[in-house]
């Protein structure tokens, strides 16, 4: 049986920072009251001259350095994102031509913050057919420009990246097990409205408190789907690497895992909520800091608009 591998990982942050002491000068707010609710303490935020293909792009350049990879043994690209430059052509055939790669395919995935989840099985699932080999999968997102700065309880959040891996065949086993659900119930709860229906730009809207005890919820039940069957406990986790939400979001999953703060990755902080780069932004984190090691069993879990939610139990 074929098997996937992460054999790389590649991140990208752009140089404007946005901290919360910045953000007191926009509205009514204070460092404190972000931290305590939040844990984030700044956002990178694209500038002016920035698209989330050149995120994306920067995060390929650095994965494929990371790993050694010549560009031309990539035979797929997939990009998680949800912020595209444009309606079409897609973020992915962007970086697929920055990288002068030619003829094979490339193409974006559309999750919101579960979005590098279902990226990952996707490819996953294409290397175990034996269709491709190596695989380029980025989670890429400007949620800045999608972001409505009047609004105190949503601006504090969202911040601006892109995380990359590169997923090769393997003799081993690498993603031992991807779980993806999705629920349309609850669209309103957390969405861009459509133009025809408000005069104003299209940013986000969310009902956060609703939102918080769903995902809360919804995290606490995947957990126990992700290693029924898995051939795994919870005390076998080595590190637990979730979508960068909320501190409070990690704090109950971790507690669901019986594991301690020191066994799981949190960039929150420093990144806020980058949507489908929150991921392979702390994956990469773990491993550039020495903390995340071959070998260790490693849990990823995300929680995002649509309803969307997915985990994945690798070992790096």
């Amino acid at each position: 049986m074929k098997y996937s591998k992460i054999i790389g990982t590649g991140a990208y942050l752009p140089s404007k920072i946005l901290s919360n002491k910045d953000l007191e000068k926009i509205f009514d707010t204070s460092d404190e009251w972000i931290q305590t609710r939040t844990g984030i303490s700044q956002r990178h935020i694209i500038g002016e001259n920035e698209r989330t293909s050149d995120l994306a792009y920067q995060a390929a350049l650095d994965v494929l350095k990371n790993s050694s990879i010549d560009p031309a043994e990539i035979d797929l690209i997939l990009v998680a994102t949800t912020t595209p430059d444009k309606v079409f052509p897609s973020v992915a055939c962007a970086v697929q031509r920055k990288l002068n790669i030619k003829n094979i395919p490339a193409f974006d995935i559309q999750a919101v913050c579960s979005g590098f989840i279902f990226a990952l099985t996707t490819a996953d699932s294409f290397i175990k057919s034996g269709t491709y080999k190596k695989i380029l999968v980025i989670g890429a997102d400007s949620m800045s420009s999608i972001t409505d700065y009047k609004d105190r309880s949503n601006a504090i959040l969202w911040g601006d990246g892109a995380g990359a891996v590169i997923l090769s065949a393997s003799n081993e086993p690498g993603i031992i097990r991807n779980i993806i659900h999705s629920n349309g119930e609850y669209e309103e709860l957390l969405h861009v409205p459509r133009k025809s229906e408000t005069n104003d730009p299209n940013t986000i809207e969310m009902q956060g408190n609703a939102v918080f005890k769903i995902a809360v919820n919804t995290l606490d039940q995947i957990v126990d789907e992700t290693l029924s069957g898995s051939g795994f406990e919870k005390k076998d986790i080595d590190w637990l690497v979730p979508h960068q939400a909320n501190i409070r979001i990690l704090q109950a999953t971790a507690k669901k895992l019986e594991m301690s703060m020191d066994k799981v990755i949190v960039t929150i902080d420093k990144h806020g909520n980058t949507s489908a780069a929150s991921i392979p932004l702390a994956l990469n984190e773990g491993i550039r800091s020495n903390r995340v090691k071959a070998g260790n069993l490693i849990l990823m879990e995300a929680f995002g608009g649509g309803f969307t939610w997915g985990s994945s139990l690798i070992r790096i």
